[in-house]
């Protein structure tokens, strides 16, 4: 069976230094696991590994489209699976680096996808007249279970839910417990964690940077383009947030607020799926000597290498 190294955590935890580290170790290709970073053009608010920091290092699955083009989840699976097969073909290690939870479960796991008629537009024109909080709550009726994993306002994968069970008769969630969720891989799954406070500080700083690196223009380059909130690339945390500056809705300072309130909730939700989904070993970051972290990882995958 394949073996696969696997980095996940939170936002601004320190994951792309790790996979860097780890594919130098132990003679690695890092595979990008984060939905936003395959999309060019969009660096700065993803935070997208540099040149610089890859040090040398292949990193596959990023600027793959344009920002207007879709990119589902079933995609994200198909490419991740060939690229894992070329990597091991040619010798080298791949490592998964990410803060995408669905995206990767998919790539590793026997996760397969419903395949209902491609009426998705039919369904936005039938829904419209709901809000996103009376769609969600038509779901919760439906489907509670999956409602629970799914933010209100995220609606496509609302409207998804409910297509799923007006289509097929059957809850996504049923579908979802029915597979056997056996990982296809032979995964290390490592996780990078610190303390809370800690970590919403570093994602407020995070935010900082990217403001002074010119988050704004990066942003406005793309709404220039004619790209909108309904793109699903602008849907990413760091984009969606100016499209009510640019109706004129709040300040800029209300933007970057609400960058930094964003991030810190998406942190939190992905504790929660990393620690509910995957057999992760947790590993504290020391801000102070990151080197003391990598040493503790490489260890670890070490004895599970051999």
């Amino acid at each position: 069976m394949t073996k696969v190294i696997v980095v996940v955590g939170p936002t601004g935890v320190g994951k792309t230094r790790m996979g860097v580290a780890l594919a130098k170790q132990f003679n690695g290709e890092v595979i990008s696991g984060d939905s936003m970073q395959i999309y060019k053009g969009m660096d700065i608010g993803t935070a997208k590994v540099t040149q610089t920091e890859m040090q040398g290092i292949v990193h596959h699955c990023i600027d793959l489209l344009e920002p207007y083009e879709t990119y589902s989840v079933k995609d994200f699976q198909t490419q991740v699976r060939q690229t894992i097969d070329d990597i091991e073909k040619r010798g080298k290690l791949p490592i998964i680096v990410g803060g995408t939870g669905l995206y990767i479960k998919a790539a590793l796991y026997d996760y397969t996808f419903n395949e209902t008629e491609d009426n998705h537009e039919a369904f936005r024109q039938k829904y419209q007249h709901l809000s996103h909080d009376e769609l969600y709550q038509y779901l919760k009726s439906i489907d509670e279970k999956s409602a629970q994993e799914l933010h209100p306002h995220n609606r496509q994968r609302v409207l998804r839910a409910i297509e799923i069970y007006e289509q097929t008769g059957k809850r996504k969630s049923e579908i979802v417990a029915a597979q056997e969720h056996i990982c296809l891989y032979d995964a290390c799954f490592i996780g990078l964690t610190m303390d809370r406070e800690l970590l919403y500080k570093r994602i407020n700083q995070r935010v900082d940077m990217m403001q002074d690196d010119g988050l704004e223009q990066e942003v406005v380059t793309l709404y220039q383009k004619g790209l909108t909130r309904s793109h699903q690339s602008m849907k990413a945390i760091g984009y969606k947030e100016w499209f009510d500056y640019f109706d004129g809705l709040i300040s800029r300072d209300e933007v970057y607020e609400n960058i930094k309130k964003h991030s810190r909730q998406y942190a939190k939700r992905q504790y929660t799926w990393f620690r509910n989904q995957f057999p992760v070993v947790w590993f504290e970051v020391n801000m102070h000597d990151f080197h003391q972290t990598i040493r503790n990882v490489v260890t670890y995958i070490k004895k599970w290498i051999d």
